[in-house]
């Protein structure tokens, strides 16, 4: 057998998420074998939120962070169980995590199944009108469509994004760590996101002319 060594842990806990003694016991049964340890705390993170999902979670925190001297502002409500929880140190920091994932990716919903039906409809118009520019047969045009919008759900929703300290796992996989880790069902509820001046129509006048004309030059 392996040995395994604080480094192997602490790099497997960075990687997954998931408790010291949960990775040192991974990495034990698996032989030192990063990558099955690895798939092994994912399936286990998977089963364990699964089982924990039809719980009520009505306590938790809104977190907020600004961005860039006030440039975007983000809230976002993340719900558990008990209050206790939300006064956690890793459920505040993934909350503040989140934050600033939101800022940094700009999504639009938390979940797929929150995007409405005329959105997606939409974007399959669109993607369907590109797709036929190639000139491909319809068959192969509805593959090509299908994957681009799976492609179109991890830009637009949260738990589907790559995340921003781990190119390795989506925020949904660190969302169900952080429930097996804790023994809580943790959900990120809802969340807006600000940038200045977002929506409004920017002015273009032209500086020299406008100086010209208040000194009567035009």
């Amino acid at each position: 057998m392996a040995e395994i060594s604080a480094a192997m842990v602490k790099a497997l806990r960075e990687r997954t998420g998931a408790g010291i003694l949960d990775c040192k016991k991974a990495l034990a049964e698996h032989d030192g074998n990063m990558e099955e340890a690895a798939d092994y705390l994912r399936k286990k993170s998977l089963a364990q939120a699964d089982k924990k999902a039809s719980r009520i979670a009505a306590e938790g925190m809104v977190a907020s962070y600004i961005h860039g001297g006030g440039r975007i502002g983000v809230l976002v409500e993340i719900n558990c169980e008990t209050d206790f929880v939300a006064r956690n140190e890793d459920f505040q920091a993934f909350a503040k995590d989140i934050c600033m994932q939101i800022a940094a990716d700009r999504p639009r919903y938390v979940s797929r199944d929150e995007v409405p039906a005329d959105v997606i409809e939409h974007e399959r118009e669109i993607l369907m009108a590109q797709a036929r520019e190639t000139g491909k047969p319809e068959a192969v045009l509805e593959r090509i469509v299908e994957g681009r919008i799976q492609k179109f759900f991890t830009e637009i929703c949260l738990l589907e994004q790559t995340f921003i300290k781990n190119p390795d796992v989506k925020v949904e996989e660190v969302l169900k760590n952080l429930i097996a880790r804790i023994g809580e069902n943790i959900r990120i509820r809802r969340f807006v996101r600000y940038e200045l001046g977002e929506g409004l129509e920017k002015r273009q006048d032209n500086f020299a002319e406008e100086v010209a004309a208040q000194a009567g030059l035009s």
